[in-house]
Order: structure tokens, then sequence, then C-alpha cells
């Protein structure tokens, strides 16, 4: 599986970096409920300034959905020898 990273300034003016962010074909049934899961993430984050400036979405995510739904996001079957 594909991660990408994202990086902004918050209302504080602190770097924040969210790492961990699956990328998803928007065929995928699982797109909109990501998508919308890191919308409200980024805004909490944007919003409340902390010490912390960089944050797993992965581990956001293992908080927020379901074990089983969590489960399939992320354990997909690896391709064998990396092909």
């Amino acid at each position: 599986m594909l991660y990408k990273t994202l990086e902004f300034k918050n209302v504080g003016g602190q770097m924040v970096k969210v790492t961990e962010i699956p990328v998803l074909e928007k065929n995928n049934h699982y797109y909109f409920k990501v998508h919308v899961r890191l919308q409200d993430f980024v805004s909490s984050i944007y919003n409340q300034p902390e010490e912390k400036n960089c944050y797993s979405f992965r581990e956001y995510l293992k908080r927020k959905m379901r074990w089983p739904d969590y489960k399939e996001l992320f354990y997909i079957q690896q391709v064998k020898d990396n092909a």
C-alpha cells in the first residue's frame, strides 16, 4: 500500500506533519470513509495547536474505525517478491 504525508501550518503558525495517510483509488469502498476522517482529523489539529508536531493518521484510524474495517484497509496482501 502507498502512503502519503501532509505538512501544513496550524493556527498558531506551528509546522505540523500528518504521516501514514493511505492512498486509495476512488472506486475503493473505504475511500469516502478515509477522506472524511482525514478532513476531520486535519481540522481538529489545525484549530487546536499542541506541543506535538507529527501525527500518525494510521494510529488515529485505529482508534476511530471498527477493527475489521481497519484490518481490511491496512492489512492488504503484499505482492510476493515486490513484483
